[in-house]
């Protein structure tokens, strides 16, 4: 195992420009391969809870993840970014993760069930 390369810090910012940014918790009610994306990726669909509801998003996670898998996962999220077209699905959220040694995207979570929607903070 390689120790992925350094990565630079960015610039400061404020604690209210941090709040702009709206990360909800999830949970992934349905994952299919999406053999047309130009990566490999999956297509979700995650439940953020009666306020926000269900939202779709593509993820390139097919390293460590199986669909089968996926289903039940709580996961973090960004919900309040401007959907983006990314080849046939429309992409509502941003899922998060990081990179594992080799670059390979491992999802953000919970360690412990909570409630959906909840806010980051």
């Amino acid at each position: 195992m390689t120790d992925a390369p350094p990565q630079s810090v960015a610039a400061q910012i404020t604690y209210a420009e941090f709040a702009q940014v709206d990360i909800r918790v999830g949970r992934i009610t349905r994952a299919e391969p999406y053999p047309e994306a130009r990566k490999p990726a999956y297509k979700l669909w995650l439940d953020f809870g009666p306020e926000i509801g269900e939202k779709r998003s593509s993820a390139q996670i097919t390293e460590h993840y199986t669909p089968e898998a996926l289903i039940g996962r709580q996961v973090l999220a960004v919900v309040n970014f401007p959907a983006r077209q990314i080849g046939k699905v429309m992409s509502e959220v941003l899922v998060l993760g990081l990179p594992d040694a080799m670059g390979e995207v491992v999802l953000i979570g919970p360690g412990h069930d909570v409630p959906l929607g909840g806010k980051l903070f």
